[in-house]
């Protein structure tokens, strides 16, 4: 597996360099946006660690550009503690996965090897419909009236687990507990965030309801 680092810090650009070739991973690296975006852009890579405070280009733009040409390989953003808005604005860029600087290494490497078995393909091949919309599991896409929307990874991951326990209530620690079970110190901005993002792309209009907030106890998957 091939890993791509854009981190302009050299001894954690080092660090995780070493690490990684270690346990296996053949890797590449680049101190600043404009290399990595080349980088991404010129070779094939499996997964990208990619740091958001870049000089030259950042990590945002760098994301933007990548998912701009056509790239799906899965992407992980280092972003520091607290600022859960530029977690939101890496994710809805189209990164797949965050991680808080400090952070311990096992927790990076499990992080990477998780976003490797999910972009494998590990979701059995199924499509259901829910009137105007329809989500395919084995493509990981969904259309609605036809038409495909452009979600995030983190977006569709959300909605798929709305979807597949519809028959229940899903609370927020839940939900959280899914999309990033690494993370001691979840921000539940990013949860509102992103379900706020979600209802508006499959629900311009506002009139499906698709996604129903219950006050106190989480979120339900409301179409049949």
């Amino acid at each position: 597996m091939k890993v791509l680092i854009v981190e302009d810090e050299p001894l954690l650009r080092e660090f995780l360099t070493r690490q990684l070739a270690q346990e296996g991973f053949a890797v590449e690296s680049a101190a600043d946006g404009e290399d990595g975006l080349y980088l991404a852009g010129e070779f094939p890579f499996d997964v990208a660690i990619v740091d958001l405070g870049l000089p030259k280009l950042s990590g945002i733009e760098v994301i933007k550009r990548v998912r701009a040409a056509g790239k799906t390989l899965p992407i992980l953003i280092l972003t520091a503690r607290n600022r859960w808005q530029e977690k939101v604005e890496g994710l809805d860029a189209g990164a797949d996965d965050y991680l808080t600087k400090p952070f311990d290494f096992p927790e990076l490497l499990a992080r990477v090897r998780a976003l490797l078995r999910r972009s494998a393909g590990t979701v059995q091949s199924s499509r259901i419909e829910f009137g105007p919309l329809a989500l395919d599991w084995s493509a990981q896409k969904v259309w609605r009236e036809g038409v495909e929307l452009d979600l995030t990874t983190f977006e569709y991951r959300m909605l798929e687990y709305l979807v597949k326990h519809r028959d229940k209530v899903v609370a927020k620690d839940e939900l959280g507990d899914y999309l990033y079970p690494h993370d001691e110190e979840r921000d539940s901005n990013v949860i509102e965030v992103i379900i706020g993002r979600l209802r508006k792309k499959l629900d311009p209009e506002g009139k499906l309801l698709p996604i129903e907030t219950l006050r106190g106890r989480g979120y339900r998957f409301a179409l049949t």
